[in-house]
């Protein structure tokens, strides 16, 4: 059996305030005890009816997980700390494609689910915007098939505080987005791609602030249910990166 996953005072300490209140049900399982086990799923990669019962019954971990998903629970409570903790004097924003299993197919409703064709097969892309420190502050889920820099404004829009300054990679070498992002008032630090007839100047020193986000992929990836898609819908699936994100920004 895994290892079970329990937050410490701390963490629950910089929970507790964005939990829900005034719940019904007389004889509701304790939140700290259920919000255990989403983690647990998460880390471990187990399914929903595999959950230990130390978390309480399988199908309240999962119904609660559900239900604070579509009240965008997990989401707020991620923008929060955020909002509260952003240093964006230097931001890094990168990609990364997830693979989608066979489970995660057929949601009721919109049919695509932020799952789109690529190379890999079906998969989401995942977007991520860091502070100045690696700590995620924006996620955006997309089909596969996405374009990146068609994505950045979406991403940027969302930030919870100011950027200064912008690093990412040549996948976002366009002028329409260098010009976008000059004319907001960031400094750019992207590479230019092997096509360009003049070369971009790029400030080497700078742009290896770039490992940042990706090391933040390489951290998120170690949560087995989000390095692989189970989730049939796309609300679900972001709060589970979400939830994610946040213990990073708890650890």
């Amino acid at each position: 059996m895994a290892e079970l996953f329990w937050p410490s005072d701390e963490q629950w300490q910089a929970i507790a305030p964005f939990m829900p209140t005034n719940q019904p049900g007389a004889h509701r399982k304790d939140d700290r005890t259920i919000l255990s086990g989403i983690p647990h799923v998460i880390k471990s990669g187990c399914r929903w009816k595999d959950c230990p019962s130390a978390y309480g019954p399988p199908t309240t971990v999962y119904n609660r997980f559900n239900r604070w998903s579509r009240r965008r629970f997990w989401t707020s409570m991620l923008a929060a700390l955020a909002k509260a903790g952003w240093s964006g004097e230097a931001a890094a924003l990168d990609a990364t494609d997830v693979k989608a299993q066979r489970a995660a197919h057929g949601a009721k409703g919109d049919r695509h689910q932020a799952i789109g064709p690529s190379r890999a097969g079906p998969t989401t892309e995942i977007h991520v915007l860091t502070d100045v420190i690696g700590r995620p502050g924006v996620i955006h889920l997309t089909p596969g098939n996405a374009s990146d820099v068609k994505t950045a404004p979406a991403v940027l829009a969302q930030a919870p505080g100011p950027v200064r300054r912008l690093i990412a990679d040549k996948g976002y070498d366009a002028d329409w987005l260098r010009q976008d992002l000059r004319q907001q008032g960031l400094s750019v630090v992207i590479p230019g791609t092997r096509a360009r007839k003049r070369k971009i100047r790029l400030d080497k020193r700078r742009y290896r602030d770039r490992w940042r986000v990706e090391a933040v992929f390489c951290r998120l990836k170690d949560f087995r249910r989000i390095a692989t898609r189970y989730e049939k819908r796309a609300t679900n699936d972001l709060a589970m990166v979400t939830l994610g994100m946040t213990m990073l920004w708890l650890t």
